[in-house]
C-alpha cells in the first residue's frame, strides 16, 4: 500500500524538537506502508558512527535519538495489538564519521549514545576488530552494556586483564517473546575474516560449524525460528554454510538471517522458510522485517509469510510508521540523545570549515574518471599535491591507493573536520619501495584492477574485490541493488527526477530490487545511476624522463593494500618482501593529507 501521510509532514516539529539543528528538513514523498506480522523486527547495519544522521542529506536526516523514538512507538503500537518487536544490530558501530574518530580516545562520545537504545541482538563486525583498542572496547564496554544480547558465535579475544583467551561475548542464546510466546534459538557471526588484530582470533565460519555447542544447538526441537545475525553478505558463503547446516537437522524450522557488510539493501530468499536481509549503511537505513504465521507456544502454524521494508532515516518516514506526528513522537529521552549529539559534535569542533567544494565529487554516482568522481580528483590533485616524503626530495613516484579507502561523496559547499573522516576514516598511512624499476612497476596498476585471478589463486585471502568500496562488493549479475545501477540500465544516467504515480516529481534516491522484487523501499524514489570503479587509482609524480628503460621510482601506496603490492610485483618479476617497505611521510594518513590539501587549495572558495 502507498501513502502519501501529507499530515505527517505538515505536523513537523522545528529543529529544537528532534534531528540536529542543521539537519536539513525531510522532503515530501509518496510511501508504501509496513505489514506488521506475529514477530517484527528493526535492523540497524554499519551505521559506522553516524549517530547523527546526515546533515547534507534530506533523506537520511533522523539522528540516534529519532530511531530510539521510533522504536519505542513502534514498540507501544504493537504490543499494543499482542505482537512482539525485536531490535537488532549487526555490527561496524564505529569508524566513519567524526563522531567516533574525531575524538581522544576514539568512540568518547559514542558508546554511551548507542547504547542509549535497546537491543534484542547484537554482534561485532569486522572494524570493531582491526585496532587493539577498538575490540578491547568491545569486550569491557559494548558487550558489558548488552550482556544478554551480545553473541559471538566465532570471536575470541585476550582478556586484557589475564592474557586469557576468551569468548569476545556467548556464542548463542535461547528465549522466549514476551508476547506471542515465540521459542528462538539466536547465533552470531562474523564473515571470515583475517585483518583482525593479533589480540582476537576469528574462527572461521566452516570450523564453528562443526563444534559440539553449534550441533546441540540446531538439533533442539523446542524451536520455533532460528535468528541468525551476522556481520556476513546475505548473500554469502558463510551464511549459506550456517543454513545448509541448520536445513541438514531441522529442515522445516524457520530460519531469518540478518547481515551487512556490503553496505547495500538486499533481501535474500534461501528457502521458502528463510530468508535474509541486509539494511544498508551509515544509518541511511532501517530495516523492518516481520513473519507471520510461525509455530509457538501460543499456536501451531507450519506456513510462515515474510516480509521486509527498507525505512529512509527521517522523521518523514519515522512519524508516518509509527503513527505519530511531531507533538506526540518524541520524548524526553529521545531529546536527550540528540542533544547529547549536538553537544559531542560542538565539543569536537565537527562543524569547523576547511574549506568548500564547488561541486559534488561521486564515488559511484559519476563516471570515471571525470570531473565529477571523487578518485579523479584524488589523482590528479591531491595526490600530486600532499603525498610527499621530503626525505625522498622530487623522486619520480607512482602513488597507489585502493578506492575502498574511500567511503563516502564530497557535497558542492562546505568541507569540515566531519567531512575528512566521513570521506577517508582510516588512520593507516603510506607506504612504499624505492628504487623500483619503471618498467615493471607501471604494469602494476594493470594486474591490480584486472588480473584478479591471479591475486585470489595465490593467496585467496587477497581476492582482488577486497580493494573496492564495500558496496561494489559480491553483487550477483542478476541482481540490481540501489546505486547499483549498470551504465545500460534502462532507467539511463539521468538523474533527473521523474514523474510518479502520485503526479509528483520523485527525488533521487534508493530503488532496491532483491529476491522480493522491486516494492522493499518505503520510499518510492527515481533512479540513481551508478558507474563501477576501479579497484586501485594511481598518481604519476615527477615523471621526469621516466619511459627510460632504466628509471627507476618509488612506489608509493596506502597500508591495506601492501600485500597486493608485492604479491603483483613478484608476478612481475620482483621478490620484494616486508622487509624491504617503508614508511613514507610518516606523520601523515590519507585522512589528514585529504584535509591539508582541502586547506590549501578549497580555503578561499567559501
Amino acid at each position: 500500500m502507498v501513502s502519501r501521510s501529507w499530515l505527517a509532514f505538515a505536523l513537523l516539529a522545528s529543529h529544537a524538537f528532534a534531528a540536529q539543528p542543521n539537519a536539513p528538513e525531510p522532503l515530501e514523498a509518496p510511501l508504501r506502508d509496513l505489514k506488521y506480522g506475529q514477530l517484527n523486527f528493526l535492523h540497524t547495519t554499519d551505521t559506522h558512527g553516524w549517530h547523527a544522521g546526515h546533515l547534507l542529506e534530506p533523506s537520511f536526516s533522523a539522528d540516534w535519538g529519532d530511531y530510539v523514538d521510533f522504536a519505542a512507538r513502534l514498540r507501544e503500537k504493537l504490543e499494543g495489538e499482542g505482537r512482539d518487536l525485536l531490535l537488532i544490530d549487526t555490527g561496524d558501530r564505529i569508524e566513519g564519521n567524526g563522531l567516533y574518530d574525531a575524538s581522544d580516545p576514539k568512540g568518547l562520545f559514542t558508546f554511551d549514545i548507542f547504547r542509549a537504545q535497546h537491543m534484542d541482538i547484537i554482534c561485532s563486525g569486522n572494524h570493531e576488530l582491526y585496532q587493539q583498542n577498538s575490540s578491547e572496547n568491545e569486550y569491557l564496554i559494548t558487550a558489558p552494556a548488552y550482556a544478554d544480547s551480545y553473541l559471538a558465535s566465532n570471536i575470541d579475544i585476550l582478556n586484557p586483564t589475564t592474557g586469557e583467551v576468551v569468548p569476545l561475548a556467548p556464542r548463542y542464546k535461547k528465549f522466549t517473546t514476551r508476547l506471542q510466546g515465540i521459542r528462538i534459538m539466536a547465533f552470531g557471526f562474523l564473515y571470515n575474516f583475517d585483518r583482525n588484530y593479533n589480540n582476537t582470533i576469528v574462527q572461521r565460519v566452516e570450523q564453528t560449524i562443526q563444534e559440539d555447542w553449534f550441533q546441540q544447538a540446531i538439533r533442539d526441537r523446542d524451536i520455533d525460528l532460528f535468528v541468525v545475525i551476522g556481520h556476513s553478505a546475505v548473500r554469502s558463503e558463510e551464511f549459506d554454510m550456517i543454513f545448509r547446516a541448520i536445513r541438514s537437522v531441522q529442515w522445516d524450522t524457520p530460519i531469518q538471517f540478518f547481515g551487512g557488510h556490503y553496505h547495500i539493501r538486499d533481501y535474500h530468499k534461501f528457502d521458502s522458510k528463510s530468508y535474509g536481509l541486509a539494511s544498508g549503511r551509515f544509518m541511511e537505513t532501517i530495516g523492518f522485517q516481520s513473519i507471520d504465521g510461525l509455530s509457538s507456544k501460543n499456536s501451531a502454524n507450519t506456513s510462515p509469510t515474510f516480509f521486509r521494508r527498507f525505512i529512509d532515516n527521517n522523521l518523514y518516514s519515522l512519524y508516518h510508521h509509527s503513527g505519530h506526528n511531531a507533538s506526540t513522537f518524541h520524548s524526553e529521552r529521545g531529546r536527550n540523545i540528540t542533544k547529547a549529539i549536538e553537544e559531542a559534535r560542538d565539543a569536537l569542533s565537527l562543524d569547523e570549515t576547511f574549506g568548500c567544494a564547488k561541486r559534488d565529487l561521486w564515488m559511484s554516482r559519476a563516471k570515471y574518471p571525470s570531473n565529477s568522481s571523487i578518485f579523479s580528483w584524488l589523482e590528479e590533485h591531491v595526490f600530486p599535491g600532499v603525498v610527499n616524503d621530503t626525505r625522498r626530495g622530487d623522486r619520480p613516484r607512482l602513488i597507489i591507493s585502493n578506492t575502498g579507502a574511500i567511503r563516502f561523496d564530497i557535497f558542492k559547499g562546505p568541507f569540515t573536520k566531519d567531512s575528512t573522516f566521513i570521506v577517508c576514516p582510516f588512520t593507516s598511512g603510506f607506504h612504499y619501495l624505492k628504487d623500483v624499476p619503471y618498467n615493471r612497476a607501471r604494469k602494476l596498476i594493470f594486474l591490480l584492477n584486472r588480473a584478479g585471478e591471479i591475486f585470489e589463486t595465490s593467496d585467496p585471502s587477497l581476492a582482488a574485490w577486497k580493494m573496492s568500496p564495500p558496496h561494489q562488493l559480491g553483487i550477483p549479475e542478476d541482481i540490481v541493488v540501489p546505486e547499483q545501477l549498470p551504465p545500460d540500465h534502462p532507467f539511463g544516467n539521468s538523474q533527473t527526477p521523474i514523474l510518479g504515480s502520485v503526479d509528483r516529481a520523485l527525488t533521487p534516491g534508493y530503488t532496491t530490487v532483491d529476491d522480493a522484487g522491486d516494492d522493499g523501499d518505503d520510499t518510492i524514489h527515481s533512479p540513481i545511476s551508478f558507474y563501477r570503479v576501479p579497484n586501485c587509482i594511481q598518481s604519476v609524480v615527477n615523471p621526469r624522463d621516466i619511459d627510460l628503460k632504466d628509471e627507476v621510482v618509488d612506489v608509493v601506496f596506502n597500508e591495506f593494500i601492501q600485500p597486493w603490492i608485492l604479491l603483483g610485483l613478484r608476478f612481475l618479476g620482483l621478490n620484494y618482501s616486508d622487509e624491504d617497505v617503508d614508511k613514507y611521510a610518516p606523520d601523515d594518513n590519507m585522512t589528514t593529507l585529504i584535509a591539508k590539501w582541502v586547506r590549501t587549495n578549497w580555503a578561499d572558495n567559501c
